[in-house]
């Protein structure tokens, strides 16, 4: 497991076994419950025999060292950021899915869809929908984008169904405007001029070709060159470049106390409609191995303060192509949600594998 740092070598030696074993109970009992813990709560569940007295002193030190912060309301006590740190870092003990849980998510993830933006959809709301968190996966990024065949189908008087079919077997449809009505056959006519001349091709050659040196010559272009002008230029010039994301299970946030400030999830819901801050977090995460978590503000995004962000990778053929993970409080269960973000990351770049 990697993790984005850790707490300052100083204060892991301040923390002897008997700290940490507290420290450990502390964060576990929080986790579970969501309530500050009391001396006498956390000198129960350590199974310690140790005294309130005694385990007030430990969470008082830790509180000195940053680890763990009193709410005014409570005499209890929970984690701050870098409690959680030291904990993942040092104390977490993971529960790895058994034989029966990763089988359900293959067969989930192994599913046929149409196009790698489906298979993203279809796995974000897997992971929402076990680990309970707002889920999010990085559509494919593909350094080579293939087209291997185009068909346009009229719609109504100005509208045109444009059917790609891209690299080995992924479909995407798009509707377009035009400027006139086509016909049937003329918008037959223009596919398969397309299909001739550029199946097989990368889609930048294709745009580069039709988009610059026909755009050139287009008052001297007959009638099907000028249908086929058209036809491509909304079709390849709106072409995904790859850098986009899709999340599900944003309102699973609404149920944590932690998140429940309206302000807090109106900037967080605005935050995975407008996408470009979480697109520069995950791309750090593209260079990365295996799985990155970050808490609270080590995530550098104002926004993601009291949020946790799990988050792995996934490769085909030994290129990086996305990455997926969890968006939740930073009272998640990470001792199940790092294992169920780990093992769909390796179950989608097989399923990818196998189409590739």
């Amino acid at each position: 497991m990697q993790s984005t740092e850790s707490a300052p070598a100083t204060n892991q030696l301040a923390l002897n076994e008997r700290t940490q074993h507290l420290l450990r109970a502390l964060v576990e009992r929080y986790i579970r419950d969501g309530q500050p813990v009391g001396s006498r709560t956390l000198a129960r569940d350590a199974g310690l025999d140790l005294s309130p007295a005694t385990v007030r002193n430990v969470m008082a030190d830790l509180e000195d060292l940053g680890y763990l912060r009193a709410p005014h309301t409570s005499a209890g006590r929970v984690p701050t950021a870098r409690g959680y740190r030291f904990f993942i870092d040092a104390l977490l003990r993971l529960r790895p899915l058994d034989h029966q849980e990763v089988e359900i998510l293959r067969r989930h993830i192994g599913q046929p869809v149409q196009s790698s933006a489906d298979l993203a959809r279809s796995v974000s709301n897997l992971l929402s929908g076990v680990t309970r968190l707002a889920g999010i996966v990085m559509l494919p990024r593909r350094n080579v984008v293939t087209l291997r065949h185009v068909e346009f189908l009229p719609l109504s008087e100005t509208r045109v169904l444009a059917i790609l079919v891209l690299n080995t077997q992924e479909v995407q449809n798009r509707i377009i405007q035009t400027r006139r009505p086509y016909s049937a056959g003329e918008l037959q006519q223009a596919a398969n001029y397309l299909n001739a001349q550029f199946a097989g091709q990368e889609i930048q050659q294709v745009r580069g070709a039709l988009l610059g040196e026909l755009r050139e010559a287009r008052d001297s272009l007959d009638r099907l060159m000028q249908t086929v002008m058209e036809m491509a230029e909304q079709t390849f010039e709106t072409a995904p470049d790859g850098e986009d994301y899709v999340v599900a299970g944003q309102t699973h946030l609404m149920q944590y106390t932690d998140l429940s400030d309206l302000d807090k999830l109106r900037q967080l819901f605005e935050a995975f409609n407008h996408k470009r801050d979480l697109l520069h977090l995950f791309d750090q995460c593209l260079h990365a191995e295996g799985v990155q978590i970050f808490v609270g503000e080590e995530s550098g995004f104002e926004v993601l303060e009291g949020c946790s962000v799990v988050t792995a990778p996934y490769s085909v053929e030994g290129q990086v192509l996305g990455v997926l993970g969890v968006i939740g409080p930073t009272r998640m269960a990470y001792d199940r949600v790092i294992p169920v973000v780990d093992v769909t990351a390796r179950l989608l770049a097989a399923a990818l594998n196998d189409h590739a």
